[in-house]
């Protein structure tokens, strides 16, 4: 098992690791900043050691996958190593995600989908399309955006979980499990939901947001699209 530093500290940069598994170009490590693939957001990019990692990707349980560029220098087993991710990269995956939660706030539609970009992030809803009006969701996104209200995260059983199936707002990405512990996320008053995913600290944080798009993706998904202000 990896120790997912990330999730205590999604603010951190780098850590100190060891090298506990190599195979090709994939390294495993004792702990890790890199956040893995998975819930719709992207695997962080960076290096560890002299190697760059272009990929993260979710092993067995909870183990963490580091992809390394084809040719790198690939570190021994038992290597002491600096492991540090893009962090201008994953700052703006961390935005989009909690964009996204306000968004899912504002609509209020089964989540049917979504996806996290590094540009740009979406949801899809199971909505009619005239309900979707792009200056309101703009308007009330960014309303959330400037409440600035604090994020934050707690912990509840894979039982409690199954007795509040609420917590779970995303048809088609399930939180994280199987280690006995499912990590929520909460915007006090806005959401509340399981979620393993990187976030900020605070809704201002995110920055203003436009509605790049809204198209169909078919009879039970109408998708949304945000980007940043000014880069649409």
């Amino acid at each position: 098992m990896t120790q997912l530093l990330f999730r205590d500290d999604p603010y951190l940069r780098s850590c100190e690791a060891t090298v506990v598994a190599v195979r090709e170009n994939v390294v495993e490590l004792d702990c890790t900043v890199f956040y893995p693939v998975g819930g719709g957001q992207p695997g962080d990019s960076g290096r560890i050691g002299d190697a760059r990692v272009t990929d993260t990707l979710k092993g067995d349980g909870e183990t963490v996958l580091h992809a390394l560029e084809p040719g790198a220098a690939v570190p021994q087993v038992g290597a002491k190593v600096l492991a540090e991710i893009d962090w201008e990269r994953r700052h703006r995956h961390m935005r989009l995600h909690t964009a996204l939660h306000l968004l899912g706030a504002v609509v209020k539609a089964p989540v049917t989908g979504g996806r996290i970009g590094t540009d740009k992030a979406h949801l899809d809803f199971d909505i009619e399309m005239d309900k979707l009006v792009k200056g309101e969701i703009e308007a009330a996104v960014n309303a959330l955006v400037d409440a600035a209200q604090d994020t934050r995260s707690s912990w509840i059983t894979d039982a409690e979980l199954d007795a509040r199936p609420e917590l779970v707002k995303t048809m088609s990405v399930a939180p994280p499990r199987g280690a006995g512990r499912v990590r929520l996320m909460e915007i006090p008053g806005i959401d509340l939901q399981a979620c393993g995913g990187t976030h900020v600290r605070n809704t201002r944080e995110v920055g203003h947001l436009t509605v790049a798009r809204i198209r169909s993706e078919g009879k039970r998904n109408k998708r949304v699209t945000l980007v940043f202000e000014g880069e649409g």
